[in-house]
Parts: structure tokens; C-alpha cells; sequence
């Protein structure tokens, strides 16, 4: 391939992940980032064991691990009774079936690790305020605009800047992405601040109709991480005692602990709207592919936005690894041919599972019951065997 560098638009997650897998295959790598310095708002994430091969692979699973904490259970509750409704262990069972362990890690945290990974070799550079305003693909290299009036070229681009990807709106001139009508709102509040009756060790969801609770501990069990998501109604509210609006409807009748939960977070402050995207056949043209939510933007349903991301950098740089410079655009359609049904199935899935299971009411909430309290634990497993399984890599001989 050409001398020129790789260029990665994008320092999150999926932006560092592809920066370091090229870097262990011998590329060049250039990293744009618009914000002023690298680093993300910290919240807790969650990985599956899907991704674990990928950081294995780049030898960075054991530092992720150590900043990880591994809970006992993914666990559902009702809304309304507080009764389990669904459970899947996550210890040595699940470790048995799937060879990787289920963690969650406060973001910061995670990516801290791959940018110290990145930081850690010569032929990666790292760009801090430097927001791309266009690029030109020129055949043999790829020209990047910065809206500041520099430039770069590469040997090849690619867009790791998430769902409102200037990269993919130049591509594909699609417009936004489209608002859902829920509202996320996250905290991060010390474990000895938890003073009321509380599942603090596992991954715990709370779903009712229009909304969901997620919580779980981090960083040794000293911090405890909760996020809200409710769908946003244009109502005014109907109970004084609601702490919002949207949640008024159903405040009233939920259980006491959720009542709790909500009461530790500062729900007047703007949340995150929820946008998605609808699956894409194709996101790469020439010397320029996409990468993690710029290509293939998740709900948080599956908790698999970040994992699909990591697969795609070690897919890409996988395919990429030996191409000559006339090369780049067939690894590329081999990349996006090898991803594209994996990465759309959980795009659609975590639509599914968002609007059928995790914000239904009335005689939905019945049937959602019904069906997950009779499910064994292999019947668990089996649900999310296609996924914890991982992903197969392509092999190089197939990049040709």
C-alpha cells in the first residue's frame, strides 16, 4: 500500500480499536478527532463475550479486564410487582458455554485502555481539534478537509465518526438520523450513596410500558451506574409527585424501588434523544468505509453498539493486512460483505427486542411475562448464542 497514512475520522472506542488493530498490522495510522482532547463522558458500558476474541486478538483483553467488573447475573424485573421476570447467569456457566466472561467497565476506562495501546506505537498519530468538513476521493489517495482550513491525505479513510458521520452524510446524502421519541438520562452516583434495598450486583433491567431502568455496579462495586430511558410525550403531567413529565403516566403504579432510582437522578437536565438509523446493504465507496455506529447505528437493546464496532476495526484491519494500493476498494467490499448481515441482524433485533419487549403495557407486559419465566437457563443461552458465540474473521486469502 501506499506510504500515505490511514485515515481514522473518529477517537471513540471503535475510531481507537481501528487505529490500534491497523498499527499491529504495520499501517500508518492518522486519528482526526474533532473534540480538543481525546477522551469520552464517562458512563458504564457492557460487553459481551462476542468481543473479547477481538481483544484478544490485539492483546489488550487482559488490561480490559482488569478495569472490568464481572456481575453474577443479567437480570429483568416487572415494573410494576417487582417480580424476576427473566434471568441469565453470567458465571461459570456462562463462561463455560460462551469461553469469554460478560463484563461491564466504565467507559473512561475502557478507552483509556485503547489509547494508551495507541499511544504506545510509533505509527500512530493522534489529531486532537481537527473537525472534518469534507473529503475528495482522488483515486490512488484520499484528501480530508478540516473546517479549520487544513488538510490530509491518505491512502485510504475511514468514517468512525457515529451516527451523525460527516463521512457517511457526504456518501450517502441521507440526511439525519431518526429521532425515536425517548429520552435517555444516565448518572454515576458512589456505591455508599445507595442507601435503600437495591440489587447492586448485577446487570439489572426494569422495563414497563414506555420506559426501562438499566443499573449495575462499576469500578469494584464503588460506584453504581443507573440510566433511564422513557419515551418523551407531549402531556402535562397528571401527578405533582412524578420527578418528570413523560413519567407521570405510569410513576404513580411503578414499584417503589424504581421510584428510588429515579429520585438519585437530576431528570430536569437535557437527556440524550434516542436516534436510529435503518440497516444499509452498502457503506463503502472507493478508498472510503465506515466503521461501528457510522456504518450501522444500534439501540442499546442487545448492549452490543461498542462490541460491533471492535468487530468491525479488527475485521477491517484484517482484510486490509497484505493489500496493495490498488487493492483498498476489494478489501473494503470484503469488510462490508462480511459484516453487513451480522451487524444488521442487530440492528433489527435490538428494534425488536426495544418496541415488542422492554416498553410494553397491559396485556403485552402479560404475554412478555409468560414467555421469558418459562425459559431454562439453556434456553437463555441458546437465545444469544448467535451473538456470544463471536465472529468469524475472514480470512486473508478470501481478501484478495
Amino acid at each position: 500500500m501506499s506510504k500515505l497514512p490511514i485515515i481514522v475520522v473518529g477517537a471513540g472506542l471503535g475510531g481507537a480499536m481501528a487505529a490500534l488493530a491497523l498499527a499491529r498490522k504495520g499501517f500508518d495510522v492518522q486519528v482526526l478527532e474533532e473534540a480538543e482532547e481525546f477522551g469520552v463522558i464517562g458512563f458504564g458500558i457492557q460487553l459481551g463475550p462476542n468481543v473479547f476474541w477481538m481483544l484478544d486478538r490485539l492483546g489488550v483483553a487482559d488490561a480490559v479486564l482488569a478495569k472490568a467488573l464481572r456481575p453474577k447475573s443479567l437480570v429483568m424485573y416487572d415494573w410494576i410487582d417487582g417480580e424476576v421476570i427473566a434471568r441469565i447467569p453470567t458465571g461459570d456457566s456462562f463462561v463455560r458455554r460462551f469461553k469469554k466472561p460478560y463484563v461491564v467497565i466504565h467507559r473512561v476506562d475502557l478507552h483509556k485502555v485503547l489509547l494508551e495501546a495507541c499511544r504506545a506505537l510509533p505509527n500512530v498519530q493522534m489529531i486532537a481539534n481537527s473537525s472534518v468538513k469534507s473529503f475528495e476521493d482522488l483515486g490512488d489517495r484520499v484528501r480530508v478537509e478540516l473546517t479549520n482550513g487544513k488538510h490530509h491525505e491518505g491512502a485510504a479513510l475511514i468514517g468512525a465518526d457515529g451516527i451523525r458521520s460527516t463521512i457517511r452524510q457526504q456518501m450517502r446524502n441521507e440526511g439525519p438520523p431518526r429521532s425515536l421519541g425517548y429520552v435517555a438520562h444516565r448518572t454515576i452516583v458512589p456505591m455508599s450513596d445507595v442507601n435503600f434495598d437495591v440489587d447492586t450486583e448485577n446487570v439489572v433491567m426494569w422495563y414497563g410500558d414506555g420506559f426501562h431502568i438499566v443499573h449495575y455496579p462499576l469500578r469494584d462495586h464503588t460506584l453504581f451506574n443507573v440510566v433511564t430511558v422513557f419515551k418523551t410525550l407531549d402531556m402535562a403531567p397528571t401527578d405533582s409527585d412524578s420527578p418528570h413529565p413523560d413519567l407521570a403516566r405510569v410513576y404513580r403504579d411503578s414499584h417503589p424501588t424504581m421510584k428510588k432510582l429515579w429520585g438519585m437522578m437530576d431528570l430536569s437536565r437535557r437527556g440524550w434523544v434516542s436516534h436510529d438509523r435503518d440497516p444499509i446493504r452498502h457503506w463503502s465507496k472507493g478508498r472510503v468505509t465506515l466503521l461501528g455506529d457510522a456504518a450501522h447505528p444500534t439501540l442499546q437493546s442487545l448492549a452490543q453498539g461498542a462490541c460491533m464496532a471492535i468487530e468491525d476495526a479488527v475485521c477491517l484491519a484484517e482484510l486490509l493486512d497484505g493489500t496493495a494500493g490498488n487493492q483498498v476498494e476489494a478489501a473494503f467490499t470484503q469488510y462490508v460483505n462480511a459484516r453487513y448481515l451480522r451487524t444488521a441482524r442487530v440492528q433489527y433485533e435490538s428494534r425488536y427486542y426495544w418496541d415488542n419487549w422492554y416498553h410494553v403495557g397491559g396485556l403485552e407486559r402479560e404475554v412478555m411475562r409468560e414467555t421469558w419465566q418459562k425459559k431454562s437457563e439453556q434456553d437463555m443461552f441458546d437465545c444469544v448464542a448467535w451473538l456470544y458465540d463471536g465472529f468469524e474473521l475472514p480470512r486473508k486469502k478470501e481478501a484478495a
